[in-house]
């Protein structure tokens, strides 16, 4: 049993540490090494009043508007690791294990919440707001993994930006703690990192604490000493040490080499654990720019590569980077859940699994293909780039298909 959450690194940093007045967001989703991760976009949408939304494993009510949203989600599940909404929020989430043992039963997952909050939040506290609501309302719990034979279950801690600003919320059971940031370079992990600064709670979260006897009252309020079970709280030292040495320079380069890095175990290669895909989004502070959000829907960024999206009306769906869809007939629906496994494949991560054993087994091709990839990789960073320096308003025409064509590209090299 997967008894330690994934080692998931998300990152943040704002200006001065990051360049040209842009907030710069990254994740590296780190599951089960055979887990297949797509890219979903799903554009706005009104819905009747009373009408409900089916969530992995439960279902609530709907609310009247929902906002666009780019996903990399686990291809099994309703929720995501982490995406971005129209109005420029990004939300990625970290499993945690807290001294409070996870729910077995099904209510909302962490990666439900991500998505939840992006769908209704028009801002990083609205998303904020959006999550500790729901977790009051339905908890959280239910199976992490697409495993039939063992319930893996985390509590929830999660990074939540915009333009502005961003939170670190965590989570145990439905109480939550959160904290504000505007300035440096942040990295959260698969453990606690709030300790005496905190800005929101739960109203009961410190009587709730004292009850447990937990916490005496007397001393400074720690959230992570006193929710932590006793080896658990240590900062992600190496993820922030990795980003801090770009000094003043944290641009969308900067934030992929730090996800690619394996050294610093940023970049998560292990027995039980891979880095299944990677985010990297550019938040402009000048609201008149667009947000411009990298994405692999491959493994292992180290041998993947990122490719942009910006939302537009109309945009180009991608369905060679989305799994099947099996409907009602899904194992992941049907109870008991997960008794056999479908092939959730699709067409980018089959090409890119032939591209793996390349730069496995042939070095000479496998560095060729890697140059290529990665000179593909640099055109669109430099071509996003000029759209975020350039005075003239974005024609939404000249990027309608960008992360279709980036992948359709990349598709072509593999074959």
């Amino acid at each position: 049993r997967m008894a330690a959450a994934p080692p998931s690194y998300c990152f943040v940093a704002f200006p001065p540490c990051s360049k040209d007045g842009l907030v710069v967001f990254g994740k590296n989703s780190a599951r089960p090494r055979d887990e297949v991760q797509e890219v979903v976009y799903f554009a706005a949408a009104d819905h009747d009043p009373g009408s409900k939304v089916e969530c992995t494993y439960i279902e609530i009510e709907q609310v009247p508007k929902t906002h666009a949203v780019v996903l990399s989600r686990p291809s099994w599940l309703w929720g995501a690791e982490m995406g971005a909404n129209e109005h420029g929020v990004c939300v990625a989430n970290e499993a945690v294990v807290t001294r409070e043992p996870a729910s077995e039963s099904e209510a909302l997952l962490g990666m439900d919440l991500v998505r939840l909050g992006l769908e209704r939040g028009a801002t990083a506290k609205e998303a904020l707001d959006v999550i500790v609501t729901l977790l009051e309302e339905h908890g959280q719990g239910g199976n992490y993994y697409e495993d039939g034979s063992s319930c893996h279950t985390f509590q929830s801690a999660f990074l939540i930006v915009d333009r502005n600003e961003a939170w670190i919320l965590e989570t145990s059971g439905k109480y939550w703690a959160a904290e504000k940031i505007t300035e440096g370079v942040k990295c959260i992990c698969n453990q606690l990192s709030l300790t005496t600064k905190i800005d929101a709670e739960h109203p009961e979260l410190r009587n709730y604490v004292k009850s447990q006897g937990w916490w005496n009252g007397d001393s400074d309020f720690n959230f992570s000493e006193v929710f932590s079970l006793a080896d658990g709280h240590l900062a992600c030292s190496s993820g922030r040490e990795s980003l801090e040495k770009q000094g003043g320079d944290v641009s969308a380069q900067a934030m992929i080499d730090v996800l690619r890095d394996k050294d610093s175990g940023v970049c998560v290669d292990s027995e039980s654990f891979l880095t299944t895909a990677s985010i990297v989004s550019v938040l402009p502070q000048d609201p008149s720019f667009p947000c411009v959000h990298y994405f692999t829907g491959t493994p292992d960024p180290s041998r993947s590569i990122f490719k942009p999206f910006i939302f537009v009306d109309d945009v180009k769906l991608v369905p060679k980077v989305q799994s099947p869809s099996f409907g009602n007939d899904d194992p992941a629906k049907k109870i008991p859940r997960f008794q056999e496994k479908p092939d959730r494949r699709h067409e980018l991560y089959k090409a890119h699994e032939w591209a793996r054993s390349l730069l496995e087994n042939d070095q000479d091709k496998g560095q060729k293909l890697m140059r290529i990839m990665l000179d593909l990789e640099k055109q669109g960073l430099e071509a996003m780039e000029d759209i975020l320096t350039r005075t003239e308003v974005l024609d939404p025409a000249e990027v309608v298909d960008l992360f279709y064509d980036c992948v359709d590209t990349e598709l072509k090299f593999f074959k």
